[in-house]
């Protein structure tokens, strides 16, 4: 491995000589050239879930061989962070930690072993502080608040937002539901663990090489805390074992081994433990929920209510953001005349959470597509047949001001209704067997930036040589989800190539234009879009060459099967190798860009900026189970899944995606949870990590999975690259609330939290044999004290999508809504 300027980094070799080849024109070699070795990074993490540092020594632990550097807080004054309201990181921490596993000190030696071992010679000395482990104690006041730009004590953040009156659309409704939910936090546990290299060059300049879903964020962290110009600063994306959203954060370890190469003068590499990924975390949320949805007799819904409180752990991260995404896409599948909600995110000794495939949706989706269930029966309708009355219409506004493009959403239910069997079997299997269905939406990439400016949010340079040669540059992250294949597929599309004949550079930030990175499921379009442009581009180069030699309007023109002719005469033209020389003694060096930026939003209220996207996914599954009374265990026999893709671009990789958002659902329905316990306060009483190991945490492994039947849907939206949606996130979504609902349609008992443990399903059979309610969920939604509303008018109302006053208006004579309320 080389670093930017050439010298080797894995000690005394023969090596290529940089300096030689420039002079005489070829490559040369020298032998025996002593050059830097690769330094190894080591991180001392706090023990104590919340107290202040008193003093750190180092002394022993610098004194041991082979350790070259010992860095704390105090080389680190800047604070960093991946939103602009949130900037609350530092790469060590300087006078407090806030979690258990909170880096205070890093090692820098010859190998990772004596890192290891000089780790055990630092002594800190804590002085320990009040552990806020839960929701409730983070809402009682405090004077020692985690984070002091904290909203209220510990509470992040309060929202409420009301378009139009929802009080009087439940006091018009037939019946009211009032149901309480709550998601457990998850993890990533992507395959491969955090890792990052850094090397600096004797000019000043530094290379990153980390396993990061955004490059363009960790560079612009690296030159806030480094205090560093960023035209000096070289971020690499490797391409990296799965992200899911836990590599989209910049972290400390990667600001950590940048600045000690600076200081070195030589390569330092960091690979974190598996243990130490899930104190990185970034996950799931734990969310608890209240929803109140009003219904008429005929089954349309007249309102909702959605209340949302997050566990954020200890830091910002995305948590604004996340705390929007839980409220903000309810509309996007089933119409809601008016829309209102609250939520809130609290600060917690723990881990920080973050965004996880589906970023805030899974967790309101759970609740939503169960209380739908619910109406259902109440009803005595149907679930499929229900939903189908309620699917929202394309090319409308939602309550909420989201374009809502081409919806497929009515087509997935049909086709997983048909291909499950589901009407011979819902309600009609024998006693432990049962299927359920649900519902998800998506957006295809946030509208909004995360540093808001005017600037695309994503770019692609081609570059066209004599040989016929097609390179194209995107600073995207591949990471698994097949970005770097549809980049070259939709440019050998347009210029007529195959895809083995152009080659890619991504995720460099130097040689790139920028992307905004791998989040949010954004790629396939945004980058996809920016790729056509830029390919359009370069063709027009190529047919106005080739028009006047060939003496044929350009219009007539074909670029396929890598050549180019005439459409009337295709046994003539010419290669598309012989196409790019005429190109080029016409017009130069072949280059072209492209560029993509979302169409501006259609809310214009404070907050419109989060859930709104150039065009959203919809996903409809149904899952059948098996559930043993007698042990509590669900086996998951099948899962029909259909996924409207607006236009597969490549089949395989959409289905590889549904199928991978189908595990990890599995996954989190059944046994995935994130959580902490408290040692005795004789060991420091603690808040400690409940499982940080794959040992220890549970997952589905391959021998757990179902047979899954895939059904792509097909409507084509024009905001996408030639039609096409998201295919990432989205079909995660509705297999966590189907699983419930199988489970209920097989022993008639409802479980409204996650995971389902065997557990939670033998108490809620003994209390059905008992004659009690046979669920398990929370009893009641915590008390808070929030905000006075946004208003906002629904469209249809004459809203023109700014804030404004409530009107007043009489009360409705019709039964209060109080009267007709349906609880657990």
């Amino acid at each position: 491995m080389s670093s930017a300027n050439g010298f080797s980094i894995v000690g005394k070799r023969r090596v290529r000589v940089d300096a030689l080849s420039k002079i005489t024109g070829q490559t040369q070699f020298a032998d025996d050239i002593a050059l830097p070795r690769m330094l190894f990074c080591k991180l001392l993490r706090s023990s104590l879930p919340h107290a202040e540092i008193e003093s750190i020594d180092v002394s022993a632990a610098r004194d041991y061989p082979g350790v070259q550097l010992i860095l704390t807080g105090q080389d680190f004054p800047v604070e960093y962070g991946i939103l602009p309201v949130s900037q609350d990181e530092r790469p060590l921490c300087r006078d407090k930690v806030r979690f258990v596993g909170d880096p205070v000190a890093a090692v820098i030696a010859g190998d990772e072993q004596t890192a290891d071992e000089a780790l055990g010679l630092i002594e800190v000395h804590y002085r320990p502080l009040p552990t806020i482990a839960t929701v409730q104690e983070a809402l009682k006041p405090t004077e020692a608040p985690l984070q002091e730009y904290a909203e209220e004590g510990n509470i992040h953040r309060r929202l409420a937002y009301s378009f139009g009156d929802v009080d009087e659309a439940l006091e018009n409704a037939d019946y009211v539901f009032d149901d309480t939910f709550f998601y457990e936090g998850n993890t990533h546990l992507a395959m491969e663990q955090h890792a990052a290299v850094a090397a600096a060059d004797p000019d000043g300049r530094v290379t990153l090489w980390s396993s990061t879903q955004c490059p363009h964020y960790v560079h612009r962290a690296l030159a806030k805390a480094l205090e560093m110009p960023a035209a000096h600063i070289r971020v690499i994306a490797c391409p990296n074992g799965g992200g899911f959203g836990g590599k989209t954060d910049p972290f400390n370890h990667e600001i950590v081994v940048a600045r000690a190469s600076m200081m070195l003068g030589r390569p330092v590499k960091i690979c974190l433990t598996r243990e130490e990924v899930f104190y990185c975390h970034r996950g799931r949320h734990p969310v608890s929920m209240r929803l109140r949805t009003g219904v008429t007799r005929d089954g349309k819904l007249t309102g909702m209510h959605l209340q949302t409180l997050l566990d954020g752990g200890a830091y910002g991260s995305y948590g604004i953001a996340s705390t929007f995404y839980t409220v903000a896409l309810a509309p996007t599948t089933y119409h809601l005349p008016r829309y209102s909600f609250q939520a809130g995110r609290v600060f917690t000794n723990k881990p920080p959470c973050g965004p996880k495939r589906g970023h805030g949706t899974p967790q309101p989706r759970f609740g939503q597509e169960i209380q739908l269930d619910k109406i259902a029966e109440k009803l005595e309708m149907d679930p499929a047949q229900f939903r189908l009355g309620i699917v929202e219409k394309p090319d409308r506004l939602t309550a909420n001001y989201l374009k809502i493009g081409t919806i497929g959403l009515a087509e997935c239910i049909e086709r997983v209704v048909d291909k499950s069997g589901w009407k011979s079997k819902h309600r009609k299997l024998p006693a432990g067997k049962g299927v359920g269905i649900a519902c998800g939406a998506y957006m295809s990439g946030a509208g909004t930036a995360i540093y808001w400016n005017k600037m695309p949010h994503s770019g692609v340079q081609i570059k066209l040589d004599r040989s016929g040669a097609v390179t194209v540059y995107c600073g995207t992250a591949e990471v698994g989800q097949g970005s770097d294949d549809v980049l070259v597929g939709l440019v050998a599309e347009v210029l007529g190539l195959e895809p083995i004949d152009i080659k890619c550079v991504t995720g460099d930030t130097d040689l790139t234009p920028v992307d905004l990175g791998s989040y949010s499921s954004r790629v396939t379009l945004m980058m996809g879009n920016a790729a056509i442009q830029a390919a359009e581009r370069a063709r027009a180069l190529i047919a106005e060459a080739l028009a006047e030699r060939l003496e044929t309007p350009v219009d007539h023109l074909e670029f396929a099967e890598g050549r180019v002719f005439n459409v009337a005469d295709p046994t003539g033209g010419m290669s598309f190798r012989e196409a790019v020389i005429c190109a080029e003694e016409k017009h130069g060096t072949l280059v072209s860009v492209g560029s993509y930026t979302p169409p501006h939003k259609a809310g214009k209220y404070p907050g419109a900026g989060v859930g709104p996207s150039p065009t959203y996914s919809y996903s409809a599954a149904v899952v059948e189970v098996e559930v043993d009374s007698a042990t509590g265990f669900i086996e998951i026999s099948r899962v029909t899944i259909a996924h409207d893709v607006g236009r597969s671009l490549n089949p395989v990789l959409v289905e590889g995606q549904v199928i991978g958002g189908v595990y990890m659902g599995i996954g989190e329905a059944l046994m995935e949870e994130h959580t902490t316990r408290r040692l005795a306060p004789k060991l420091s009483d603690a808040l400690l990590h409940r499982n940080p190991s794959m040992l220890d945490y549970k997952s589905l492994t391959m021998h757990d999975m179902p047979e899954v039947q895939v059904e792509i849907v097909e409507h084509p939206d024009p905001n996408g690259p030639f039609g096409a949606k998201e295919a990432g996130q989205g079909p995660l979504l509705p297999i966590m609330p189907a699983i419930a609902n199988a489970v209920y349609d097989a022993v008639g008992v409802r479980i409204d939290e996650l995971p389902i443990t065997p557990d939670k399903v033998l108490k809620a059979l003994k209390l059905k044999a008992g004659g009690r309610e046979a669920r398990i969920g929370p009893k009641s939604f915590p008390q808070i004290d929030w905000p006075e509303p946004v208003f906002v008018l629904p469209p249809w109302e004459g809203g023109d999508g700014t804030a404004s006053n409530k009107p007043e208006r009489k009360r409705a004579a019709k039964m209060h809504a109080m009267d007709k309320v349906i609880t657990p």
